[in-house]
C-alpha cells in the first residue's frame, strides 16, 4: 500500500531540476523541459530583507535603482553568499515552477546542480534553502556531471569523457567514466570574471567607467579568445572619470581579447591540468572523443579553437550549452535511483 502511495505521489508531483547559477537560474520541470530561465538577481529594500523583485525584473534594476532599493546577486562564484536572499530566490523559482503546472498542493522533489568543489557547509546551505523553500526531497549533483548528462555524453560507459562547463561564476572541468568523476577541477573564473576584466580594462586604458550590463554587452558583441577572421568594433558608453561626463568611444575586438586574456588563460590551464593528471587509458579515449564545452561562457568566440590549439584535441561546443546543466538535472530526475546509486555522493 505504501509503495502504491509513493508511486501516486511521484506521478502527481511537480519534480524540479534547478541549475542554480551565479548569473542565471534555470528550472527544469519533469515532462516539460526548461520552463524558467532568469537572472540570479534579487532586488530588495535597503536596510531590510523585504524582497521587491526576483529574476529578470530585478536584473533590469541593476545599476539603476534609487537609494532605497538595492539589486544584488546572492550567488558568488557558484556558491551561496547570502543564505536568506538565496532561499527567497529559490522559493520564488520553485513557486513559479509549481504555478506553471498548477500543482501547488504537492511538495516537489528537487535536484540541484552545485560546483564540484563545494564544501559540506555550502552543500547543507543549498539543501536547507531548497527545503525551506518548499521541496520535500532535495538531491545535489555535481555541476560537471549534470552538464555531461545534459549534453548527451555517454557517462555510463567505461571510457573517458571530458566536459568543461563554464558558467557565470565558475569553470568546472571533469573527466568522467563509468558514471563517476575520475578527475575534476573547479576554478572560480567565468562570465562574471570576464565582465570584471572588461570593466577594469576600460577604466585603466580609457578612464571610462562602465557598468556590468555594458561590460556584458561588449563581451557578447565583440569578445573573443582567439584571433577572428574579421575583427569587429562597437561603441561603448560610460562616464569619463576625468571630466565626470557621459562619453562614447569605439573599441575593437582585439582590445577586448587582450582584456580577457587572464580568465581565458585560467580556463585553458584548468583543462591542461586535468589532462596532465589523467590516467593513460582515459587520456587516450579523448583523442577520438575530444573535449565538450558547456555553459553560457562556452559561447565566447574562438574559445573552442584556443583550447584545441593548446591541447591538440578536438573541441566541440554543445548544441545547447546554456541549458546543459538544467537538462542534466531533468535526466537525473527521470532515473533518480540509478544516479543516486552510481553518481551522486551520499550526504
Amino acid at each position: 500500500m505504501l509503495g502504491i502511495f509513493k508511486r501516486l505521489m511521484g506521478a502527481l508531483s511537480c519534480d524540479i531540476g534547478i541549475d542554480l547559477g551565479t548569473a542565471n537560474t534555470l528550472v527544469f520541470i519533469k515532462g516539460q523541459g526548461v520552463v524558467i530561465r532568469e537572472p540570479s538577481v534579487v532586488a530588495m529594500q535597503q536596510g531590510t530583507k523585504k524582497i521587491l523583485a526576483v529574476g529578470a525584473e530585478a536584473k533590469r534594476m541593476l545599476g539603476r535603482t534609487p537609494g532605497n532599493i538595492v539589486a544584488v546577486r546572492p550567488m558568488k562564484s557558484g556558491v551561496i553568499a547570502d543564505f536568506e536572499i538565496t532561499e527567497a530566490m529559490i522559493r520564488y523559482f520553485i513557486s513559479k515552477a509549481r504555478n506553471h503546472k498548477m500543482m501547488q498542493f504537492l511538495r516537489p522533489r528537487v535536484v540541484i546542480a552545485t560546483p564540484s568543489e563545494i564544501t559540506e557547509v555550502e552543500r547543507r546551505a543549498v539543501k536547507e534553502a531548497a527545503t525551506h523553500a518548499g521541496a520535500r526531497d532535495v538531491t545535489l549533483i555535481e555541476e560537471p556531471m549534470a552538464a555531461a548528462i545534459g549534453v548527451g555524453l555517454p557517462v555510463e560507459e567505461p571510457a573517458g569523457n571530458l566536459i568543461v562547463d563554464i558558467g557565470g561564476g565558475t569553470c568546472e572541468v571533469a573527466l568522467i567514466s563509468l558514471a563517476g568523476i575520475a578527475q575534476a577541477k573547479s576554478v572560480r573564473v567565468g562570465g562574471d570574471t570576464m565582465d570584471d576584466c572588461i570593466m577594469n580594462y576600460m577604466r585603466r586604458v580609457y578612464n571610462l567607467l562602465i557598468g556590468e550590463r555594458m561590460a556584458e554587452d561588449i563581451k557578447v558583441s565583440i569578445g573573443s579568445a582567439y584571433p577572428l577572421k574579421d575583427e569587429m568594433s562597437m561603441e561603448v558608453r560610460g562616464r569619463d572619470l576625468v571630466a565626470g561626463l557621459p562619453k562614447t568611444l569605439l573599441v575593437g575586438s582585439e582590445e577586448i581579447r587582450e582584456a580577457l586574456k587572464d580568465p581565458v588563460t585560467a580556463i585553458v590551464d584548468a583543462v591542461r591540468a586535468i589532462l596532465n593528471e589523467a590516467k593513460p587509458e582515459l587520456a587516450s579515449d579523448l583523442v577520438d572523443r575530444g573535449i565538450v564545452l558547456s555553459g553560457g561562457s562556452a559561447l565566447l568566440r574562438g574559445l573552442d579553437r584556443l583550447i584545441a590549439a593548446q591541447t591538440g584535441l578536438p573541441v566541440i561546443v554543445a548544441d545547447d550549452p546554456l541549458s546543459g546543466v538544467a537538462n542534466g538535472t531533468g535526466r537525473v530526475l527521470d532515473e533518480l535511483d540509478f544516479y543516486k546509486a552510481h553518481t551522486i555522493q551520499p550526504d
